[in-house]
């Protein structure tokens, strides 16, 4: 009994510190409850993942816990995206769209190494804009990757300036591939050979645009070359205006024009009209001088052979050698001086 009243008697005296470690722990059972019930409703709807962090507000504040909130909040951010690989996949999802297949897509992004894919997409939206299937665009970019490199304003500008001259919905894609420099070229250069087809042949603004969708080549001559050809064509051939256009006369080399035609009007073959319009011999049309090849021109139109012809290139050669030596300046200078001498002499003959 001795023994039990000494181990209660010290059961008593270890009351107040065991009720004293009970308090301390109270608000810290209470917390830990509260988080169990967080935690229990949590699983419930949303699940674990999406609960924030409850820690003892000295665990925040303690410098060592604060140096690891960084690294947490860093762990729970998503990796970061590669921005140049988004904006990849979204160029190809909108090429995608406007109709080019993939391999087209390939070419695309590979046509011009180091050209940004939005800029990529900004040139081939304004050529698909001005009506350009996707095929004929990688074609002319094929030809002229450098259009890759255009700045979009330029291009804006330029796409704006060939609907004017009604080279949009679809007219373009005959253009691209015969002449792609026409997105590239001087807006001024462009404008003096319009200029030249308007007020010099005096073209109608609709058969301009048709000469430019059909003869896009004519876009790579000097203004003075094409208007002489049509000076040609009109007073030697006698060729209207419509017959030019419908026949694409502007896009044959002059050289090819005048020797194929003066063979043909020194065998009796043509004949230039007259005013009314009329000759005395059946012209040749002009698709049977100009668009078939040498052999059948000889053939079926000039009824000839390839040797006489060929004698007749070398004299008509030395012919317009001739010529041109004879209208050098310096014997216009001489011809000036013989008018000037003979003008005084007639004044001393006056006096």
């Amino acid at each position: 009994m001795a023994a039990l009243g000494r181990r209660v008697s010290g059961w008593y005296h270890l009351m107040p510190l065991t009720w004293a470690r009970i308090s301390r722990q109270t608000p810290q059972k209470k917390m830990m409850a509260s988080l169990l019930h967080k935690l229990t409703t949590a699983s419930t709807r949303r699940g674990l993942e999406e609960v924030p962090c409850v820690g003892p507000k000295k665990c925040v504040q303690d410098p060592e816990c604060r140096t690891h909130l960084p690294r947490c909040l860093s762990e729970k951010q998503s990796a970061p995206v590669d921005r140049g690989s988004w904006e990849r996949e979204e160029v190809i999802t909108s090429l995608l769209d406007m109709g080019f297949s993939e391999v087209h897509v390939n070419e695309l992004l590979t046509m011009q190494p180091g050209t940004h894919p939005q800029q990529l997409l900004d040139i081939v939206s304004e050529l698909i804009l001005l009506g350009v299937n996707p095929e004929p665009v990688c074609v002319a970019l094929k030809k002229s990757p450098q259009l890759l490199r255009l700045p979009v304003l330029q291009m804006k500008r330029r796409s704006s300036y060939l609907r004017k001259l009604g080279l949009g919905e679809g007219k373009l894609r005959r253009v691209l591939h015969c002449c792609p420099e026409i997105l590239t070229m001087r807006q001024r250069d462009i404008a003096n050979t319009v200029r030249v087809l308007r007020d010099k042949c005096l073209f109608t603004v609709q058969q301009v645009t048709e000469i430019l969708h059909r003869c896009p080549y004519v876009l790579r001559e000097h203004p003075s070359e094409l208007e002489y050809k049509f000076q040609y064509a009109y007073f030697r051939m006698g060729v209207k205006h419509a017959d030019v256009v419908r026949t694409d006369f502007l896009q044959y080399s002059i050289t090819k024009t005048r020797q194929r035609h003066t063979f043909l009007e020194r065998l009796g073959r043509y004949q230039t009209p007259d005013k009314k319009g009329q000759t005395q011999v059946a012209n040749p049309l002009l698709r049977d001088i100009l668009r078939v090849s040498e052999a059948e021109f000889l053939a079926r139109t000039a009824c000839s052979s390839a040797e006489e012809f060929e004698v007749f290139k070398k004299l008509l050669a030395r012919e317009e050698e001739e010529e041109s030596e004879n209208h050098m300046p310096g014997d216009k200078s001489t011809s000036e001086d013989e008018e000037d001498e003979d003008g005084e002499g007639e004044g001393e003959a006056d006096l």
